[in-house]
Order: C-alpha cells, then structure tokens, then sequence
C-alpha cells in the first residue's frame, strides 16, 4: 500500500522511541529509570474527577458544540482575566482534545502551501511536523544557550520573508525550561506587528513557573499583541490532566471560527466528561496546582547542582515547565562518543537510564531530562549517569 506522502516524510517521534526500548527493558526485568516523561506524575485532583464522574451521572453523555461547552469557554474567558487582565469574548475561544490537536488545528486553518512559520531551537517535537502537515514550510532560528535558550528580535527578523505567515513562542519552553521576560516579548512582538505576522504562543505550562520570575503572556503585553496573538493553553499540565484531552486557544475571532469549523469535521468535539472536569479544574480549587508546582521546584533546586557536577555536562537552570537540558556533548566525548543519541542509548543499555536525545527537539549536543518523577529515582538516575561517565571516560 502506498501512504500519502504527507505521513511519509513524518519525522518519528524521538521521545516515543526511547520510552519503548525503556519499556522493552522493562518488561525484561531491568530496573529501568525512564525520565522522558512528558507528564506530571499526580492523579489528576480528585474534585475534579469527581466533577466529571457526576456530570456523566446526571446524563451530561451526548455531543457538545464543536468548539466547546459555554459554561466552559466562560471558565477559560475568567481564567484569562484573573491570571493575565485578558477579555475575550466566546467567539474568540476554542476548546479542542488537548493542546497539541488545538495547535493541529490552527496550523490546518492559517496555512497554506510553503507558507512559513518560524520555530525558535530547540523546539517541541511536534511544531515542525504539524506545519509540514499543513503544507507549511518550517523556518528554525537558533536559541543560543548562552541566551537561555531564548531568540532575540534581531534574530527573528533576520529570517523573516514575504511568505512568514507566524512564528511560535513557547513559555515556559519544553525541553528548556526557559521563560521570556516582559521585554523580551514585547521586543519580539514589535518585529511581528512590523510585519504583520502572527504569533502562536503557547503557554501550556504557565502555571509551573519557579523562582522569583513570574509568567508574561504576550498578549498581555499590549492590545495590539493580543489582537495579533492566538493564545494556547490547557489544563494537562497544571492539572495533571493529560490523558483527559482538553486544551483550548484564544485568539482572532476569523481564525477560531475556521478552526472550529474544521473540527466539526475531525472530532465534533471534546470528550464531554472531559470538559465537565475542566470546568471544575478552573472554578474550584483546592491547593493541588500550587502542591504538584511546589514539588517541581523543590525537584528542581535538589537535583540541579547534582547534575551539574557530573564531569562534561552544564546545564542552564529552567525557570520553569518540568524539565533539564543539559548540554552533555562533553560527557559524550570523555566517553568516546561524537554522538550524543549514541551516548544516550549506551546509557539506556549499560546504566539503564532512559533520557530523551535533544536531536529530536533541533538541539543535538542536549539531553532532555524529565524531573516529573520522584526525587528517590531522580537521585539514582544521577548516580548512575556519573558512574557511567566517570566509567567510561577516555
């Protein structure tokens, strides 16, 4: 059978490929430590599974609108005002299954062919491949690590041409972990409203944020920005949701109606239930988000400096989302290694350690390391990684 080419020049996804070789080591009885995890490692809040156990008992079962339940759109419009001072109408919201198919959509509804989108490296997996999809062409521009890992309005307008059609900000960033200040986003704005480009900014982990730093949505930074800005959030993040599917976006009033006029036609809508406990996951509350945030921090400031005494690896320190990227090119060479995919899945097989290569996310000479998980097995995922390299060291 011949596949359309579209799926064909899919790049698989890096992150899948080394949790299944974890998981077949696994199965085989070793004691692998997996820190590829994209997820937090809570329960979802029991008020808001029982939110959406009770929506299906009074027989909240059947079809919502395409673009979400109103009293839901009315949740997400009250959490953008209270959080970012944002007013948005229901027309200006979607609420789609999950973050990654809201940005499907998007990229489905603004793009046509080699329309270009620019993507900050290093980058979330799926950006590049959803753009393609849509018959876009993906544009990269380097985030220096010397920079955290951030762009700088110089360099945005340095690639922009007559076919930009947007350009994606993601902050708190996976796989950095790095976090735009109010300036920095407001300089990088004023290039898009220059050329009248379109900004995506994703803010799924908005609410996982460490330090003193706090979060600064870009469309919040002026009213022109937001009219120029789709906003894209959810609740599987900071309400460790992520296998309930809801994530939404706010943005132009033309680009949510196309977006969801298109998923009248792929899921007619979020899972109802689903929707239920996000209602919930918004209007009640009982500590949990500031409990699972809590955790990551005090994950983060315990490990970090561990890990930076590995011999061969730095590391900026995120400001935030669940996640180190050490550069470790270094350790890979006092192990022999030119290659650090190679260097990782000797790790895998010989310490048995599961880290995500940053090949995967356009940053070859990092690792991505998930600390949603516990401390105990944080700690022992050093220790292995520091025998390993002091071990090998050649």
């Amino acid at each position: 059978m011949k596949l359309a080419q579209r799926v064909s020049a899919l790049t698989p996804s890096t992150t899948l490929a080394i949790t299944a070789k974890a998981k077949e080591l696994k199965e085989q009885g070793h004691d692998v430590i997996g820190l590829g995890a994209g997820e937090p490692d809570f329960n979802t809040p029991q008020y808001i599974i029982d939110a959406a156990v009770r929506s299906m008992e009074e027989g909240h079962t059947k079809y919502t609108p395409s673009g979400g339940l109103p009293a839901l759109k009315k949740a997400v419009i009250e959490k953008f005002k209270e959080d970012q001072g944002l007013d948005y109408a229901p027309s200006e919201i979607i609420v789609g299954t999950g973050a990654k198919h809201i940005l499907y959509t998007l990229f489905q509804a603004l793009l046509d062919e080699a329309d270009e989108v620019i993507i900050p490296t290093p980058y979330w997996v799926s950006y590049p491949e959803q753009v393609k999809l849509a018959g876009g062409e993906p544009v990269y521009v380097e985030g220096l690590e010397s920079n955290d890992f951030k762009i700088t309005a110089e360099q945005l307008e340095a690639v922009i041409t007559p076919k930009t059609k947007a350009v994606i900000i993601n902050s708190p960033s996976n796989p950095t972990g790095s976090l735009y200040s109010k300036e920095e986003l407001k300089q990088l704005g004023d290039v898009c409203l220059k050329h009248d480009i379109l900004i995506v900014s994703d803010e799924i982990y908005e609410k996982l944020v460490y330090g003193e730093v706090t979060h600064t949505s870009i469309a919040e930074v002026s009213d022109e920005l937001k009219r120029q800005t789709v906003v894209v959030n959810g609740v599987s993040k900071s309400h460790s949701m992520t296998g309930w599917r809801i994530g939404y976006a706010a943005g132009p009033q033309e680009l949510i109606k196309a977006m969801t006029n298109l998923a009248s036609h792929s899921t007619s809508n979020p899972t109802t239930s689903a929707q239920y406990g996000a209602i919930a996951a918004y209007t009640e509350d009982d500590g949990s988000v500031e409990v699972m945030r809590s955790a990551f921090e005090d994950r983060l400031n315990k490990v970090y400096e561990k890990l930076v005494a590995i011999p061969g690896v730095s590391c900026v320190k995120p400001k935030g989302a669940f996640y180190l990227f050490p550069n470790v090119s270094e350790a890979a060479k006092l192990n022999g290694y030119d290659d650090v995919d190679k260097w990782v899945e000797a790790l895998l097989a010989e310490e048995k350690v599961a880290l995500v290569p940053g090949s995967g996310f356009g940053a070859p000479h990092n690792v991505r390391l998930s600390y949603a998980t516990s401390l105990e097995a944080l700690e022992e995922a050093l220790i292995r990684i520091e025998r390993f390299v002091r071990a090998k060291t050649k």
